[in-house]
């Protein structure tokens, strides 16, 4: 019997750190009791929150710009940045808009839009992984850039008369108050949760970004990777842009104007390393809901879009920071 109690105070520890102990520790259970506490609060603001169609309405706060920002996570992971991504979904609405005008089809417009962000992608990637220029440079050039195009060929005008049929991506429902781009966002949650957990190519991009001279070492080829995450970073604005421009009618070269920040601070919130190598897909897809009920709530209570704005730009910083602070203080505490 006394040779038995070693043997279980030794597997006490285990169970203190086993799956449950790591889910309880994690950045994402800590997102889901923030969450709750938004949607509580949220309950007791304003009563007109648990309205099943205003929920509905409410995903359309979150659901376009976390299409955006999965592709992003990766990007970031990978030790990289693209902040070109609102002027993409600008500019591929244009070129959609432009077709319009010249008479093509949903389908038309659909590859068209495709096609364009896949462009824009390709530029980026070329430029910072074949050419080697830093990605913060060059997206923030070519944010200009992509966006100062969609103002040269609409000024102040507007482009509109898009098919009946092309209202569906973003104003149709699935089932009851279940929009196509509610459900839209959830498959490609998963696309990206299977893409960057049950995948080499994901394995890849976190090695990328923990190390890229070492994973160029181990036979990754970087550039390549690097390259091909621009390019989905620019067919997922271009997706979003499809939702958003359907969603709204009209193409204005202002649209998705300051979706930058608020996506960068999706993937933050969500437990990225902002430096690379770490996070996942299911932190962001949280922090993307709890993006929206912040947004949706302060919507009902009147809260003017700067305030907003002023909170977005306040949240990124306090995520930022608040990593760098705690590991400092264990430092002085282990010291």
């Amino acid at each position: 019997m006394n040779s038995q109690y070693p043997n279980n105070a030794s597997e006490m520890p285990d169970r203190l750190h086993g799956p449950l102990a790591r889910m309880l520790a994690s950045w994402e259970f800590l997102l889901i009791i923030v969450a709750v506490l938004i949607f509580f609060f949220n309950t007791q603001a304003s009563p007109y929150f648990l309205d099943a169609w205003n929920l509905s309405d409410a995903t359309f706060n979150f659901t376009e710009k976390a299409m955006i920002a999965f592709a992003m996570a990766l990007v970031i992971i990978s030790g990289e940045i693209d902040l070109s991504v609102a002027s993409i979904v600008a500019l591929v609405s244009t070129s959609m808009g432009f077709a319009v005008q010249l008479g093509f089809d949903t389908p038309s417009l659909i590859l068209i839009a495709i096609a364009v962000g896949a462009a824009c992608g390709a530029f980026n990637g070329f430029l910072v992984a074949t050419m080697g220029l830093p990605s913060i440079v060059v997206t923030i050039g070519t944010l200009s850039l992509f966006r100062g195009i969609a103002y040269i060929v609409l000024g102040d005008k507007a482009y509109s008369g898009y098919p009946d049929s092309f209202a569906f991506f973003g104003q149709g429902y699935v089932w009851w108050v279940i929009t196509f781009e509610m459900v839209l966002f959830m498959i490609i949650a998963a696309i990206f949760y299977v893409l960057l957990h049950r995948t080499s190519f994901g394995r890849s991009v976190k090695a990328i970004g923990n190390n890229p001279t070492a994973a160029l070492f181990a036979g990754i080829r970087v550039p390549r990777v690097k390259f091909m995450l621009f390019v989905l970073s620019g067919i997922m604005s271009a997706i979003a842009a499809i939702c958003l421009t359907s969603r709204l009618g009209s193409t204005r070269p202002s649209i998705a104007v300051g979706w930058e920040l608020e996506i960068v601070t999706m993937v933050v919130l969500g437990g990225i390393n902002i430096l690379g190598g770490s996070g996942t897909i299911l932190g962001v897809f949280i922090a993307a809901i709890v993006m929206g009920m912040v947004t949706f709530g302060l919507g009902l209570l009147n809260v003017p879009g700067i305030v907003m704005s002023i909170f977005t730009g306040l949240l990124l910083i306090t995520v930022i920071a608040l990593p760098i602070v705690i590991r400092r203080a264990r430092q002085r505490v282990a010291n």
